[in-house]
């Protein structure tokens, strides 16, 4: 059976609505991560989510495990995209990598991890390796 919805239905909670910025930031994700493909790192995860935060990618460089924020910024008012990473939104990208490690059964204290930034001003990509 098969039931058409007309225009003015009204979307069921399993849809997913994005937002032009959720779509925006989707595509900066996906050229930051063909970026670092093309750098020698290996795709782990994407949009890694818990209760604790979002890790937009997780890739692996050689041993080391690296989780990559991704900002977009379209000027450089306020300091531009890297300086939006604040300290609070670091802690909280730590404690979703602690998370991750976790739930993967790796030992946090001998997993090698670094947490790198993608900051687009504009169209320009800064890679900053070991951000914080």
């Amino acid at each position: 059976m098969s039931v058409s919805l007309s225009h003015k239905a009204k979307p069921s909670t399993t849809q997913v609505i994005r937002s032009a910025t959720q779509g925006q930031g989707e595509k900066f994700e996906r050229r930051a991560e063909q970026f670092l493909l093309s750098q020698g790192l290996t795709l782990v995860a994407r949009n890694y989510w818990c209760k604790l935060g979002e890790i937009d990618l997780i890739m692996y460089s050689g041993q080391t495990l690296v989780f990559v924020e991704v900002r977009y910024r379209s000027r450089d008012y306020f300091g531009g995209a890297a300086a939006s990473v604040t300290l609070g939104k670091q802690q909280k990208l730590r404690r979703a990598a602690l998370c991750y490690l976790q739930a993967q059964g790796f030992n946090e204290s001998q997993q090698p991890c670094r947490f790198d930034l993608i900051a687009f001003e504009g169209s320009e990509l800064h890679w900053l390796e070991n951000a914080f």
